[in-house]
């Protein structure tokens, strides 16, 4: 029902074109909810349908699980504040992070910590590394405060903080920011 193309043939256009904009992520809104249309604009490679009317919070939805499943979420953003490791984003302009496009309850040091780590995903930082990050200064012999911490921030992005995924201990030497996460591969 657009004015020069109906939207099966702009999705079928869209899906003929070479490289990765031809992958780009298609969801159809669109006034025809008929079944048979449903059918065909998945056929065409629609990578959802959504007829109208429709509520916003479903669209969004819907949107967000269209960029999970297609990888997009877990890539580079342009903006280079903004750090994204599968359904987990760190805005350090912002100083907030989101899991699933939800804040996550961090105080700022916790915040700061979370950043650091983010700062170097794959590589083991000990805690007086970590520590030097956040301070400038190296722990105290007995000092585990980090590791109350880490918890915490746990607690706060990981789905199971008892199985964390994004946040590893390596023991004996400190902790490892995930390259990959969710349904990235390892």
């Amino acid at each position: 029902m657009l004015p020069d193309l109906d939207g099966l043939e702009v999705c079928r256009r869209v899906r003929a074109l070479p490289g990765e904009t031809g992958k780009v992520p298609v969801l159809m809104l669109t006034a025809k909810g008929d079944p048979m249309d449903r059918i065909v604009g998945l056929e065409l490679g629609a990578d959802d349908y959504l007829p109208k009317p429709f509520e916003p919070r479903e669209l969004l939805a819907r949107l967000r699980a269209i960029l999970r499943r297609s990888g997009s979420v877990g890539q580079p953003s342009d903006d280079p504040d903004v750090k994204r490791f599968g359904r987990l984003e760190i805005d350090l302009g912002a100083r907030v992070a989101r899991l699933d496009g939800r804040e996550c309850d961090l105080t700022s040091y916790q915040f700061q910590m979370l950043a650091v780590l983010a700062e170097h995903p794959g590589r083991v930082l000990s805690r007086d590394q970590i520590m030097d990050a956040l301070k400038g200064h190296a722990l105290e012999a007995f000092d585990r405060s980090i590791d109350v911490h880490i918890s915490r921030i746990r607690a706060a992005i990981e789905d199971d903080p008892k199985n964390p995924r994004r946040i590893l201990t390596v023991r004996g030497a400190g902790y490892v920011f995930a390259k990959k996460q969710d349904s990235e591969e390892a």
